[in-house]
């Protein structure tokens, strides 16, 4: 089985898709680190050089790839995955895969990104908290209809990582 964690910038994918890759016993991969890996550039680098187009092509296509495996996996996505080309579809169809959306509140959402801007190709461009606040409400408005796709959703505010993760087992066992 391939547990697909999805859901906003910090709403703690690759944190929580480690753990439960060692609960279960699963390969970990987190689709940033993969491109990166494989592309052997940063995911900022190939935004800024290649561009956003480019990049969520080659984020389809390493998806595809990740996905052809017969492996038990536990993938984390980047944020924005699920809203292009037709990932999400691709997600929904195939047999081996379960879907969980981490729901994270703006204000939990926020309060974790605020310190992690130069690391975010699509905020690092935000001065001020409201700034920060107003982009991911939008954001989140825009993607929540692929989010809400998940097979499974799990509310992460107010609980720990721990929780969270026996939240997720709860719903695929």
């Amino acid at each position: 089985m391939i547990v697909i964690l999805l859901g906003y910038m910090a709403s703690g994918k690759s944190t929580i898709g480690k753990i439960l890759a060692k609960k279960l016993n699963y390969e970990f991969l987190d689709l940033d680190d993969f491109i990166e890996a494989s592309e052997k550039r940063s995911i900022k680098d190939i935004f800024e050089t290649l561009g956003e187009i480019y990049f969520r092509k080659k984020e389809s296509y390493y998806l595809s790839k990740i996905l052809s495996k017969s492996n038990n996996i536990v993938l984390a996505l980047g944020g924005g995955t699920p809203c292009y080309g037709n990932n999400m579809e691709m997600l929904l169809q195939h047999r081996n895969v379960t879907s969980v959306y981490l729901n994270a509140t703006i204000k939990s959402l926020v309060n974790r990104l605020e310190n992690e801007k130069e690391k975010r190709p699509l905020i690092s461009h935000l001065k001020t908290k409201h700034q920060l606040n107003e982009f991911v409400g939008k954001h989140l408005f825009e993607r929540f209809q692929f989010y809400n796709k998940a097979n499974y959703t799990i509310n992460t505010d107010d609980k720990n990582e721990n929780e969270i993760v026996e939240a997720i087992i709860l719903r695929l066992f």
